[in-house]
């Protein structure tokens, strides 16, 4: 081989190796992108150190609210209500009343049906049906999406991030809906607890007779209740600021 068709050879090699290098720095950079853009996981926990949430879910319940609003305000506390758009659409005083007390609303879909078992469409239907609701009697664009049951697919994820929502879970479940004991919910709702908890519960008779008690035991704790969107905010920008939309 002469000194020439050495040098093609070389030169080659190098611009072979040059455009694979390239090639794999632009697939690995579309894979991230692609990661970064269906990254739609539920938030299970907040990131506040000193941080709890209470996350008060209503469908049902209406008669225990403006006693947990007094309670709330008695030792100035803000929580998030997650609200079913069939019953905003039903108790819209209700509903105006939580805002003007300062709390943060978030959608729980309208008719609470079983989101796992609902199609990409049927998904976006029931948080868009909520959202355009609640947007109708408060004027509030709400962020967070906790879905009925906790139940969801990727289909209900992903029709709420397309929304514009955070999909929300919990930390901690009071079980109120079943267990009917104030005592069981307080013990839920504090035993072990500690800052990032998203904590779970209804309106309900026995959940309100334990709500002053476990207000009062955040306080005394040092953990400080607030709403779940000021919990979870450092995990959500940490994702949003690096999302390829």
């Amino acid at each position: 081989m002469n000194k020439t068709v050495f040098t093609h050879v070389i030169a080659n090699v190098v611009l072979v190796a040059m455009v694979l290098a390239v090639a794999a720095i632009g697939f690995v950079g579309a894979t991230t992108n692609v990661f970064k853009s269906t990254d739609n996981s539920p938030i299970y926990r907040g990131s506040g150190q000193n941080q709890v949430s209470l996350m008060v879910n209503v469908y049902w319940g209406t008669e225990y609210i403006d006693d947990m609003l007094a309670i709330f305000d008695k030792y100035d506390v803000k929580i998030t209500f997650f609200v079913g758009g069939s019953w905003a659409a039903s108790n819209p005083e209700v509903l105006q009343n939580i805002v003007a007390h300062g709390h943060e609303l978030g959608n729980h879909g309208y008719f609470h049906k079983e989101h796992s078992k609902l199609s990409y469409e049927d998904n976006v239907k029931e948080i868009v049906s909520c959202a355009k609701t609640v947007f109708e009697y408060t004027g509030v664009n709400m962020t967070l999406f906790a879905p009925p049951s906790g139940d969801f697919s990727s289909d209900t994820l992903a029709a709420a991030r397309q929304n514009g929502y955070k999909t929300v879970m919990w930390s901690r479940d009071t079980v109120d809906w079943r267990d009917k004991d104030s005592e069981t919910v307080f013990t839920r709702a504090t035993k072990n607890t500690s800052g990032g908890e998203l904590i779970l519960m209804h309106p309900t008779a026995h959940t309100l007779a334990a709500l002053e008690r476990i207000v009062k035991y955040f306080a005394d704790n040092d953990l400080n209740i607030v709403p779940v969107s000021t919990n979870i905010g450092e995990i959500w920008t940490s994702t949003n600021s690096t999302r390829a939309d």
